[in-house]
């Protein structure tokens, strides 16, 4: 074997479809970049997954190689347009694995990371059949169903929770550790005095950061209009209503008292100095997916979680309320998240500053800030890199 191949690690990543199952991979794919150079010994990547999902943005913004397969997924739904629309995607299956099979014949990868989705099966399988070793991670307290599949054969499993361990096949659990899921690192150095001079903010009141995702949440901006001016007596509050809904959210504030609306701070989008904010806030309306839930307790953030349901295996409200059952969250789930509701648990939590402090406490207990570390040394401890 040469030297520079002794000096390489080749490492295919297999993950996407949504956020939840991208960036996770993203960071741990830089974590692992960073360890080995750290020791003399570079990464060769390569990112499978489908041609229109997100990974194949992400991967290509990153400069990591992307090959893309079929893969097929499976819709929850039982209405005759998604069985269908089932059963054509599971003929591509077969031919998604044959791709995978060839690709990792010809890479030879010292490992393979699946961070889960639909297109995770091909490739988990393809590294079956072709004995290279497979490093999954799942994200969410319960398995995936992806993830259930290939926690059967997986060389290592990764798990976010400890309670997700009870939710493995029982020969599995001998191959599970719990990382946490992977935040990016650039979330752990926010300035808030930084977002006090992007957004005007007032360094005395207290700060609710409102956010329903990247793209918002009708339902989240909904139940905001109905309390703001009551909590606005008693905070300010940076909302991140969505590109699509910010025109009609900024009308209907317009009707805000003079003395309050100075108080409320509307943005479609919080991107670049996300650190900074949530640096800044002292508590954190929002759903709760799991990378939401990762980074809240990383950043010991006390929160109010509003889940989105349906979500498959009921996840958001499994993590909302796994929260909350620590101490860490208040979460209002179903017929609980009405304005009323919201009012009744937000205006208790801005006038009670010790209570914000135990929730900060509990949700830093829950955290992992070292997640994305922790499942990086997991995967080079599955390649030559490891046993050196």
């Amino acid at each position: 074997m040469s030297r520079s191949r002794r000096n390489t690690v080749r490492l295919v990543v297999a993950g996407g479809g949504t956020g939840g199952h991208t960036y996770p991979a993203l960071t741990t794919v830089q974590a692992v970049t960073r360890i080995l150079n750290e020791r003399g010994t570079t990464l060769d990547a390569t990112w499978f997954g489908t041609s229109t999902g997100l990974e194949n943005r992400i991967a290509r913004e990153n400069g990591i190689p992307f090959r893309a397969l079929a893969a097929g997924k499976v819709r929850r739904s039982l209405r005759p347009s998604a069985l269908a629309r089932t059963a054509l995607d599971m003929l591509k299956v077969p031919f998604g694995i044959a791709q995978a099979v060839a690709s990792l014949a010809r890479h030879r990868p010292d490992a393979v990371l699946s961070t889960g989705g639909y297109v995770a099966v091909p490739v988990g399988l393809a590294a079956r059949l072709t004995g290279r070793r497979l490093v999954m991670h799942e994200q969410i307290i319960t398995l995936g169903l992806a993830n259930r599949v290939l926690a059967r054969f997986a060389t290592a499993i990764a798990v976010s929770h400890p309670s997700s361990l009870n939710t493995l096949p029982p020969r599995a659990r001998r191959r599970a550790v719990v990382t946490g899921n992977p935040i990016r690192p650039a979330l752990l150095g926010g300035r808030r005095a930084a977002a006090h001079v992007d957004y005007g903010l007032d360094p005395i009141l207290p700060l609710v950061y409102v956010t329903g995702g990247a793209q918002g949440s009708a339902q989240i901006n909904r139940l905001l209009a109905q309390v703001l001016p009551d909590l606005l007596e008693h905070c300010q509050i940076l909302h991140q209503c969505g590109p699509d809904n910010h025109d009609a959210v900024r009308a209907s504030a317009a009707s805000l008292p003079a003395a309050l609306a100075h108080r409320y701070h509307l943005v479609p989008y919080v991107s670049g100095n996300l650190a900074d904010v949530y640096a800044a806030a002292a508590l954190v309306v929002a759903r709760s997916g799991a990378g939401t839930l990762a980074e809240l307790t990383a950043l010991s953030l006390p929160s109010v979680l509003i889940p989105l349901v349906p979500t498959a295996g009921h996840e958001q409200q499994r993590g909302a309320e796994a929260l909350q059952d620590a101490g860490a969250a208040v979460a209002l789930v179903g017929e609980q998240a009405t304005g009323e509701r919201l009012r009744e648990v937000l205006l208790p939590l801005l006038k009670d500053p010790g209570r914000l402090a135990d929730m900060r406490q509990a949700a830093r207990a829950l955290g992992r800030p070292d997640a994305a570390r922790q499942l990086a040394e997991l995967v080079i401890a599955h390649t030559p890199a490891g046993r050196r």
